[in-house]
C-alpha cells in the first residue's frame, strides 16, 4: 500500500488534559535547555542519523498484531541505521507491568525507548530515571504526560479518530439509536481522548441527536475480556444499535462475538482494526466499515523520531523539522507532537487493497 508522506505542522488538541504533574522537569523547561534524555542540547537540523543507536520498543502489550506491526516498523529502520533492535514488553496492558521493563531498559542503558503507555503518570518516575541516564524517551500511540518524556509520535488528531469514529456509526445505524464503546484499559491516553470527543460531538451537533451513548466498557485489550464485556453489553442494552471498539483487539473480539450470535447484521459494529485480522468479519457482513492508520508506519516514524532526538537532529521543541526516511518530512508540534496522518477507512470495496 501506499503510505500518506505530507507534512504535519499541528499537533493533536488531546480531547483530555493531562494536568497531574510528574514531579519532574516540565516540556517548557525542556525547551530552555533541557534536551532529549534530559541532556542541554541544541537541535541540529543539518545533522546526520547516528549510526549503531540501541532502540526498544515497549507496547502496551505483546503478541498483539497492531504492535507486532508498529515493531516492524520500527525495526526497519533501526536496521537500517546499523543499530541494535529489542521488542519487549507485558502480555498484559497494564502500567504496573510496563514499569519493570522501563528500568531494566534504563540499566541496560538504551540509547532510544519507544513506548505505547498504559497510563499517563503512573510510569513518569521510571521514565525520568531513563531520561536522566541518557535515554530518549519517545512515546507512540498513547502518550504519557509530556513533562515526562521527550517527544510523543501520535497517529493522528485524537479528535479527528472520534469524528470518523462517530461519522462511521451514523452512517450505518441512520442516525438514530443507542450506541456503546468498547475500549481497551480505562486510563489510555488516546482512548480516553477519542471517547471524549465523540461524547462532544452528540452533545454539540444536531447531526446526531438521535443517538445516545449508552455505556463505556473495557475489555483491558484482552481478547477474552472484550469478548464478555460485548456479550454483556447485549444483555445489558437490549436495543442497542452499535457497538464502537477504538481498539484493535476489542473489535476484533466483538465482531467473533457478534458473527456468532442472533446479532450479526443487526447490530453495527465499527471502532480501529487492521485489515487482516477483520478481513473476514466484512466478508461475512458482520462489520460493514471500520478505520485505521497504517500502524507499520507510525513504527517508522516513532523509530525515526527517536533517532532523530538521540542524533541531535531535534529536541523536541515546537517548529524543528526532520525528514523520516521514505516516510518525507515532518514537523514537531506543540509539547513536542509529532503527527502521522489522517485514518483510512476500510470496508469490502477497499480492504483486499492493504496488507497488514
Amino acid at each position: 500500500m501506499s503510505r500518506r508522506r505530507i507534512l504535519r505542522t499541528t499537533a493533536p488538541l488531546l480531547a483530555v488534559a493531562l494536568l497531574a504533574a510528574c514531579g519532574g522537569t516540565t516540556q517548557g523547561d525542556q525547551d530552555d535547555g533541557g534536551g532529549p534524555g534530559g541532556t542541554d542540547a541544541t537541535a541540529d537540523p543539518n545533522a546526520e542519523y547516528r549510526t549503531g543507536l540501541s532502540v526498544a520498543m515497549l507496547p502496551k502489550s505483546v503478541n498483539n498484531p497492531y504492535f507486532e506491526a508498529s515493531s516492524s516498523g520500527a525495526e526497519s529502520v533501526v536496521n537500517e541505521l546499523e543499530g541494535a533492535y529489542e521488542y519487549t514488553g507485558p502480555s498484559d496492558a497494564s502500567a504496573s507491568s510496563q514499569v519493570s521493563y522501563i528500568d531494566t531498559l534504563s540499566q541496560q542503558a538504551t540509547d532510544v525507548v519507544l513506548l505505547s503507555a498504559n497510563d499517563p503518570n503512573a510510569l513518569c518516575s521510571s521514565l525520568e530515571q531513563a531520561r536522566g541516564g541518557g535515554t530518549v524517551v519517545v512515546t507512540f500511540d498513547s502518550d504519557v504526560d509530556p513533562g515526562c518524556r521527550d517527544l510523543f509520535v501520535s497517529q493522528v488528531d485524537s479528535d479527528e479518530v472520534g469524528l470518523t469514529l462517530l461519522e462511521m456509526t451514523a452512517e450505518q445505524i441512520g442516525g438514530e439509536g443507542e450506541v456503546a464503546v468498547l475500549s481497551a484499559t480505562a486510563n489510555a491516553t488516546n482512548q480516553n481522548a477519542w471517547i471524549d470527543a465523540i461524547g462532544a460531538e452528540l452533545e454539540s451537533n444536531a447531526d446526531y441527536a438521535g443517538i445516545e451513548l449508552v455505556d463505556v466498557v473495557y475489555g483491558d485489550d484482552e481478547d477474552e475480556k472484550s469478548f464478555s464485556e460485548t456479550q454483556g453489553l447485549m444483555q445489558a442494552h437490549p436495543d442497542l444499535k452499535a457497538i464502537i471498539s477504538p481498539t484493535t483487539v476489542g473489535i476484533a473480539a466483538a465482531a467473533r462475538y457478534l458473527s456468532g450470535s442472533q446479532y450479526q447484521g443487526e447490530v453495527a459494529l465499527t471502532g480501529l482494526g487492521t485489515p487482516n485480522q477483520m478481513r473476514e468479519f466484512v466478508e461475512d457482513g458482520t462489520v460493514a466499515e471500520f478505520a485505521l492508520w497504517d500502524p507499520t508506519a507510525l513504527g517508522e516514524l516513532a523509530a525515526y523520531t527517536g533517532a532523530a532526538a538521540a542524533s541531535g537532529i531535534i529536541t523536541g521543541a515546537e517548529g524543528e523539522v526532520f525528514t523520516a526516511g521514505d516516510l518525507g518530512e515532518y514537523t514537531v508540534g506543540a509539547d513536542g507532537v509529532v503527527t502521522l496522518g489522517p485514518p483510512t477507512r476500510f470496508n469490502a470495496d477497499n480492504i483486499d487493497e492493504f496488507d497488514f
